[in-house]
C-alpha cells in the first residue's frame, strides 16, 4: 500500500482514555477500517470469544456525554445505541477479525500509535510540558496581577480628582 491510509494525528486524535484505558471508539475505527460501525460490531459480535471485557466494552450513557462534551462531538446526536470502545489488545484482536488488506495496514498504524504515546507518557516528556506549562500560567498570571494593579491605581486617582464642569455656567 503505497499511500498512507491514515495520518498519525488522526489516530492519535481518536484515542482517548476511559476507566482508565487508552480506547478508541467502534465509530472511529470503522470509519479508519473503511466499513460501517454496524459491520465492525457485527464482525465482533459474531467472534464475541476474543473480546473480553478489558479489551472492549460498552460506554455509560455518562461516559459518552463525557465524551462528547470533551470533543465537542455534536454529529453523533443520530446514536441509538451507546458505542463500544477498543482497548490496544481489542485493537489488536480485531486483525483477526477484520482480514481485509486496508484493516492489516490500519491495525499497524493504530498500535504503532498506542506504543509511541505510551512511550511519551513513560519518557517524561508530558510531566515536562506540564510544568513548562505551569510556569508559563504562573507568569501570565503575575503579569495580570500587575496590570490590574495599575490600573485599580489610576481609577482611585482619578475619583481623587476634583472633575471640571463642561459646559455653560450661568
Amino acid at each position: 500500500m503505497k499511500k498512507q491510509l491514515a495520518a498519525a494525528g488522526n489516530i492519535e486524535n481518536k484515542i482517548f482514555f476511559i476507566r482508565g484505558k487508552s480506547v478508541m471508539v467502534d465509530r472511529d475505527l470503522a470509519a479508519l477500517y473503511g466499513v460501517t460501525t454496524g459491520n465492525l460490531n457485527l464482525a465482533v459480535k459474531r467472534n464475541i470469544e476474543r473480546f473480553p471485557k478489558h479489551y472492549m466494552f460498552q460506554l455509560t450513557k455518562t461516559e459518552f456525554d463525557n465524551l462528547m462534551l470533551q470533543n465537542a462531538i455534536s454529529s453523533w446526536g443520530g446514536t441509538r445505541k451507546l458505542p463500544y470502545v477498543f482497548t490496544e489488545q481489542g485493537v489488536a484482536m480485531l486483525s483477526s477479525v477484520l482480514k481485509s488488506k486496508r484493516a492489516i495496514a490500519i491495525n499497524i498504524q493504530i498500535i504503532d500509535t498506542f506504543i509511541a504515546m505510551r512511550q511519551i507518557v513513560n519518557s517524561g516528556r508530558v510531566d515536562n510540558r506540564l510544568e513548562i506549562l505551569e510556569r508559563a500560567v504562573l507568569s501570565t498570571d503575575k503579569r495580570v496581577d500587575d496590570i490590574l494593579e495599575v490600573l485599580n491605581a489610576m481609577l482611585e486617582t482619578e475619583d481623587k480628582k476634583e472633575s471640571k464642569k463642561i459646559g455653560f455656567v450661568p
